[in-house]
């Protein structure tokens, strides 16, 4: 099939070419997001994570220094050299097999977590405090004492910028870690007669508890308001990507008005993706009401083949949103790109599913607008593959406000130029027989693989909708039937009143087709379980699981 530019396949609004207003094409724009409690889950994965990078950095510092007593093992006379000196193995192996096998990809409890963190950071504690005694011990003898504090600055701060924690835990943690030393300086200023006299006569140590009293105290309070800003940023981060109830995942796409992300309830933890109306048009009063138009109605609509709206509202920020069902599979234009033309009994079943989605909206008074491939999807619902979803109903609009230009000035146009109706063109009040039109543009894609019209600009393509007959889909491929090609351009005739009247009566032309009938449930199963787009596939599972969703490699 022909390459067609991406911008002419986007959703606009536009002035007709018969006036001279210029075409608008609405840019990809980022949205900031929004908030969500519940983070035990991504707390024990960053756990898990930061467990295994902090086990790599102690792991290289005790490594290091490992390799240099290696290198001078004549220091180690005594059975504490050499009890010390194998206790520098133990935590080096510790630390090495933690970042080594730690899993950041598995499920873990937290108290598995807290046991590893217990053995990485308790081990190192225990090693720094019987350094610091050996170091004080000896030194006291030859009459000095070397400063002990650097390491324990080192465990200290690799805990608190590493370990994700609550303020009060981590004070508790790193409260104890800094009371080691303390502690084993007042207890060898009781029991060594040596430490006990260099601290009362020499001048330069007198002080040297005080000092080491004051610095991990200070220490101690620095990592701990560390962590609570680190803590309070990660929060403020991770509630960032909350709107509403809703915390959003993933980016799946992005549309003429905002863009749609992958999402989950907070409470009931239900996937959905939810709709966000872009930054820059929060103050454009009539976007914000087509935004609030497409909800409304979407939200009218009961037919199990139209998407269906799960709730609706305003961000504390202003932002508008809307959740609606999460859909495994793929939407036409997609299926046509990576398989080509679709066979003509598939074609059937997933159109027909389309005209009663539209049935029900015409009947309500809306028309779609902006019926595209893309707008239409080829989903899994309730176990049955092939269930067609119409989408976006951003451009919808009541029969009966044609005539008030509440939303489109006079003379502007609004849909997608490939697929877009010569009266919607013309800048005539469209119906429910442009969305004919564009149903028929559709059927021709899903054919052929080409549109009916492509050129190298879009109001090129537009003129030519409203003015060029299009060639019969059996000159652009072979062995096409009669009776479906016949559909297909009556649905294409210029004059509304030469098209099929409604919806129903397109259906009803398709199932008396001759394929009509002949793509099966087992059919659509047997397709998606040995095709379909390998990324959408691993999102899916992700998002309903590999056992719902009962699809196999392909």
């Amino acid at each position: 099939m022909s390459p067609v530019p991406p911008q002419y396949q986007q959703t606009v609004e536009m002035a007709s070419p018969v006036g001279d207003r210029s075409v608008e094409v609405h840019p990809v724009i980022a949205l900031v997001k929004g908030s969500d409690p519940g983070q035990s889950q991504e707390t024990d994965l960053l756990l898990a994570q930061r467990l295994k990078i902090a086990s790599l950095v102690l792991f290289a510092g005790f490594c290091a220094f490992f390799i240099k007593n290696v290198l001078y093992l004549e220091q180690f006379r005594s059975m504490p050299d050499w009890a010390l000196f194998w206790d520098h193995l133990a935590i080096t192996l510790i630390t090495g097999l933690v970042g080594w096998r730690l899993c950041t990809r598995c499920q873990h409890t937290l108290n598995h977590l807290r046991v590893v963190e217990l053995l990485v950071f308790g081990g190192s504690a225990l090693f720094f405090l019987l350094l610091s005694y050996s170091q004080l011990a000896h030194s006291a003898t030859a009459g000095y004492i070397p400063p002990i504090i650097p390491p324990w600055l080192l465990l200290i701060f690799t805990y608190a910028l590493f370990i994700p924690n609550t303020w009060q835990r981590a004070a508790a943690v790193i409260g104890v870690i800094a009371a080691l030393p303390v502690v084993l300086t007042l207890f060898l200023s009781t029991t060594s007669p040596e430490f006990k006299q260099l601290l009362t006569t020499n001048l330069h140590f007198q002080g040297f508890i005080v000092s080491v009293i004051m610095l991990m105290t200070l220490t101690a309070v620095s990592a701990t308001l560390g962590v609570k800003t680190i803590g309070t940023l990660r929060r403020t981060a991770y509630e960032a990507r909350r709107i509403g109830q809703y915390r959003l995942k993933r980016l799946l796409g992005s549309g003429g008005m905002g863009e749609v992300y992958l999402a989950e309830h907070v409470m009931l933890k239900r996937p959905c993706a939810v709709k966000v109306i872009k930054p820059a048009k929060a103050g454009d009063r009539k976007a914000l009401a087509r935004f609030e138009q497409e909800v409304q109605a979407t939200a009218k609509l009961t037919h199990w083949n139209s998407i269906e709206i799960f709730d609706y509202g305003r961000a504390e920020d202003g932002t508008f949103y809307y959740a609606m069902e999460y859909l495994p599979g793929m939407n036409l234009e997609q299926l046509v790109e990576m398989y080509g033309p679709l066979p003509e009994s598939r074609i059937i079943h997933l159109l027909s599913q389309t005209c009663d989605a539209l049935s029900e909206a015409h009947a309500l008074g809306l028309i779609h607008r902006d019926i595209k491939p893309a707008n239409i999807f080829a989903a899994k619902r309730g176990q049955i593959y092939d269930t067609a979803k119409l989408l976006d109903f951003g451009l919808a609009k009541p029969l009966a406000k044609m005539e008030q230009g509440n939303l489109t000035q006079e003379g502007n146009v609004a849909g997608s130029p490939l697929y877009m109706a010569p009266e919607q063109i013309m800048g005539d009040p469209p119906d429910a027989r442009s969305d004919i039109y564009s149903l028929g543009v559709v059927a021709y894609f899903l054919l052929t693989g080409r549109r009916p019209f492509e050129h190298e600009n879009s109001m090129k393509v537009l003129i030519a909708h409203a003015h060029e007959t299009p060639a019969p889909p059996s000159s652009l491929k072979v062995e096409i039937s009669s009776d479906i090609e016949a559909i297909v351009l009556k649905c294409l005739e210029k004059s509304p009143d030469a098209r099929f009247s409604d919806a129903q009566s397109l259906r009803s032309a398709l199932l008396r087709c001759d394929q009509a009938g002949h793509w099966t449930r087992e059919d659509a199963r047997s397709w998606w379980e040995n095709n379909g787009c390998p990324h959408k596939r691993e999102l899916d599972q992700e998002v309903f699981g590999r056992e719902q969703l009962a699809l196999t490699a392909s």
